[in-house]
């Protein structure tokens, strides 16, 4: 009789476990701060589930998802029609949080923050101003004392929605940069020093005495780095901000159908203007069912609850008319 017992408290273990749920996701390094912290969360609060998530870039979670190696993937640029069209998995874009791309420094001795016009940013990083001390910086920052210091310029080194944010706004803002390297996840870099991940950005920048860098607004204050202003596209000097990105946000009168879109640069008087939208790349029919109802009903969770948690890490959340069209989105996922 005993055996009887244990024999059966075994088998309902093994079948209690065949219904544990172990999703795997990659992709952008822009939102991991939230991304970490809802999946850790969710999975708190839904027994037997398991959200994994590999902070490798959006290129990365790009590939990975179009090939089918993962459950969802992650960017912060919107697929491309041809990527769309190649994928071996038919997938949607899922708006989630906006965030913020800043300017980081390290320029010991200057204890001012830094203001960069859209020009002076996009020339700095094609090469054409070289010096900290260069005339075109400091009548961006009277009164304060410049070094005759060189400027060593840091970017991503693997493919980034953070790139694609940045690289999309130094191309309406520059012609030079438009024409001569564009937007993408990955570009032509006309100099600088590559680092993986927001992280490795912030940390070397923090390391290295005279560079600049651009990360997601949680990164230069996390690591306690200074970041500069932008004048935006009303003239207005503005610092990466909550505030900023959901005017940046409101701009957007009609959110597209597959919600790719871009507001950088917008218009606003308070508009910060490298903000942007990030997106879980989720595939229209899951190739397991069962994987599919918890996805499903994690974004429906992340609409809930997950919203509501954005600002503590620097994130702006979805405007209501956006989280309204996308909860019918998420409704029609198989």
């Amino acid at each position: 009789m005993k055996k009887g017992v244990i024999l059966a408290a075994l088998l309902a273990i093994g079948a209690s476990q065949g219904f544990a749920q172990k999703l795997n996701g990659a992709g952008a390094s822009f939102p991991y701060p939230i991304y970490s912290k809802w999946f850790s969360e969710y999975s708190q609060q839904h027994s037997g589930v398991q959200i994994n998530y590999q902070s490798i870039g959006s290129g990365g979670g790009i590939k990975q998802v179009t090939s089918g190696v993962v459950d969802f993937g992650a960017s912060d640029g919107p697929m491309s029609d041809a990527q769309l069209a190649e994928s071996k998995v038919k997938l949607v874009h899922i708006p989630t949080v906006l965030g913020a791309v800043v300017p980081i420094y390290n320029l010991p001795g200057v204890s001012a923050e830094l203001k960069f016009s859209p020009d002076v940013l996009a020339d700095i990083y094609l090469g054409k101003l070289t010096n900290w001390s260069d005339p075109r910086i400091a009548k961006d920052n009277p009164g304060v004392k410049l070094p005759d210091t060189k400027i060593n310029v840091v970017h991503r080194s693997d493919g980034s929605g953070t790139t694609y944010i940045f690289t999309d706004y130094l191309s309406k803002v520059s012609a030079d940069w438009k024409n001569s390297v564009g937007k993408n996840t990955a570009v032509p870099w006309p100099l600088g020093i590559g680092a993986k991940g927001n992280e490795a950005v912030a940390g070397m920048v923090r390391q290295l005495p005279g560079t600049i860098g651009y990360v997601e607004l949680i990164y230069a204050l996390q690591n306690k780095i200074p970041f500069g202003y932008i004048k935006n596209s009303s003239g207005n000097w503005v610092k990466g901000s909550i505030e900023g990105v959901t005017e940046a946000a409101a701009s957007v009168k009609e959110m597209p159908a597959d919600y790719r879109v871009s507001i950088t640069n917008a218009p606003g008087k308070e508009s910060y203007p490298i903000s942007s939208f990030t997106w879980l790349l989720i595939p229209v029919k899951a190739q397991d069912a069962e994987k599919g109802k918890v996805i499903k009903d994690f974004l429906n969770w992340m609409l809930d609850q997950g919203e509501s948690q954005a600002s503590s890490l620097y994130y702006a959340p979805l405007p209501k008319s956006v989280a309204d069209k996308v909860r019918a989105s998420i409704s029609k996922l198989q």
